[in-house]
């Protein structure tokens, strides 16, 4: 049984439009994983941004939570019933929503996935995201830096708090960290996260602040001495600190994410994140849309894969680590400010 999507997604109202939508006007579907995350309201926001000012009609939905496929597969559907010919979509489930994808590109529609690849990546026509392994080896190389000034000689003792299994972005950032820490590491295509004497505790944290402190305080209970936590998103790293003020450890561990939200952000300058690696959601999806309506003027759809940038973030500059500062942050930073 399918989920049904979420009323204020993609309401009834938006679909009995699709018949009156002005001739020519391109109909383009966007589809994320919630609409309650920060990175996903700032996607919504640029796509709707670049249509509005370029002329096309934006359909947008989304799954209940993180993982729920079916509502993604029931948006795509409606959208492709109210005319979208280009989907725009952040997978929730990289594997699970190939079919659905197969299907809409059977029917000439293009499919362009945003930050999240599907699995197998030609799922889709085109991929517009972060590097997330760079992401990786960014924060990566930093934090054996930042280590290596906070504790002089002393081996690192790593907990990594992760994504879920087998989620590409969740082993490309895990697998980049570890390369830029100068650990062994598997490359950017790989979805198993790598392993290595060095990291003490490995917990999934599913991107969510509760579920990160509780990870933590599991970790601390098997491994109190810890000196370094990798994070998938900056939430799960507040709640890594909120277990380690708790233990009273806050002081000694260093704390590396990736996301580059105001919050997170926020957290770099108050000292909570050591740094962090910045990305645009904004700017994929204004792309995204811009790619849809060139494919409606001309039929020629977008292919392969679009880097669109991440940046270091950190409080501190340290010497041989490229990075720029909290104000920089600030100003490219996605949610409220």
């Amino acid at each position: 049984m399918r989920t049904p999507l979420i009323a204020s997604a993609l309401t009834l109202a938006t679909l009995a439009a699709g018949s009156a939508f002005a001739a020519g006007e391109p109909v383009i579907g966007l589809i994320t994983k919630t609409e309650t995350n920060p990175f996903f309201v700032k996607m919504k926001e640029g796509a709707a941004q670049a249509a509005k000012a370029k002329g096309a009609k934006l359909l947008s939905g989304a799954g209940k939570t993180d993982g729920d496929n079916a509502g993604q597969v029931t948006a795509m559907e409606n959208m492709i019933a109210a005319g979208a010919k280009t989907i725009l979509i952040t997978p929730s489930d990289s594997k699970a929503i190939i079919p659905a994808i197969k299907k809409a590109r059977d029917k000439g529609v293009m499919v362009i996935a945003l930050d999240s690849p599907t699995d197998p990546a030609d799922g889709t026509d085109a991929l517009f995201a972060t590097d997330n392994y760079k992401a990786g080896v960014l924060i990566g190389q930093y934090a054996k830096a930042a280590l290596a000034a906070q504790s002089p000689g002393k081996p690192a003792k790593i907990v990594t708090l992760d994504l879920f299994p087998g989620h590409p972005v969740g082993a490309q950032r895990h697998n980049g960290f570890l390369k830029g820490f100068g650990l062994a590491a598997p490359d950017a295509k790989s979805n198993e996260l790598g392993k290595g004497a060095e990291i003490v505790c490995m917990a999934d944290s599913f991107g969510d602040r509760a579920k990160g402190q509780t990870a933590m305080e599991n970790c601390l209970q098997k491994n109190p001495d810890v000196n370094l936590v990798y994070t998938i998103n900056e939430p799960a790293a507040a709640g890594a600190f909120n277990a380690l003020k708790k233990a009273g450890k806050d002081k000694g561990v260093v704390i590396v994410s990736v996301d580059g939200g105001c919050d997170g952000i926020k957290d770099v300058g108050a000292g909570v994140i050591a740094a962090t690696s910045q990305q645009y959601p904004l700017k994929m999806a204004a792309m995204g849309v811009e790619a849809g309506i060139e494919y409606a003027k001309s039929g020629k759809k977008v292919a392969g894969y679009t880097d669109t940038g991440v940046t270091l973030i950190a409080a501190k500059p340290l010497a041989g680590v490229e990075s720029q500062d909290v104000k920089t942050g600030t100003e490219l930073c996605w949610g409220k400010k």
